[in-house]
């Protein structure tokens, strides 16, 4: 994908206001240089004069798990929701000893259940769900998760980001009325 200066530059812009990115240590790198995810990672902490953690490529999930409970203030963590699941299995109840400001989620859709295990044993731990195609640099649209939802549902992809537009559309590609389901 093909992406333009300009929409790199406002994402990174936004995205650096809204996540804190001066605040912390930096982050880790925990997925592959390609994925569109690592857009946050890298460049987020590089701009803020903050460090990349490059994690080993083989046994990722492990080392990203092993960092977080550390002890550094991590800035943010850009994960997908199976990330958060994997990580919620290898570390259980030690996940309290999470030490991030932020997780920012995306890549798949999140469901409520998934979040409320982190909110649960890391409380001062936002939880961002950042959606967005690739060909709309990493995140078109956010929303920050409060402390409580129904734990059945999954969670909005919530508002568009700085200087961007979100459009519903019918099946034949026109904006439906208001209130339209």
């Amino acid at each position: 994908v093909i992406v333009c200066h300009r929409e790199l530059t406002n994402y990174l812009s936004w995205a650096g206001r809204l996540y804190e990115s001066d605040r912390g240590i930096g982050a880790p790198i925990n997925t592959p240089l390609f994925f569109d995810a690592t857009v946050t990672s890298l460049f987020l902490p590089l701009l803020a004069g903050k460090q990349v953690i490059l994690l080993p490529e083989e046994h990722q999930i492990e080392a990203l798990a092993e960092l977080l409970v550390r002890g550094v203030d991590l800035t943010l963590v850009k994960l997908t929701p199976a990330h958060l699941m994997a990580l919620q299995g290898l570390l259980g109840e030690t996940a309290s000893a999470v030490r991030a400001r932020r997780f920012v989620v995306g890549g798949e859709a999140l469901n409520e259940s998934v979040a409320s295990f982190w909110r649960d044993h890391v409380p001062d731990l936002r939880i961002v769900n950042e959606y967005g195609p690739t060909e709309a640099v990493v995140g078109c649209s956010v929303y920050e998760l409060g402390l409580r939802a129904d734990p059945s549902g999954a969670v909005p992809i919530g508002k568009p980001t700085a200087n961007t537009r979100l459009y519903v559309l019918d099946g034949d590609l026109q904006l439906p009325p208001v209130g339209a389901a």
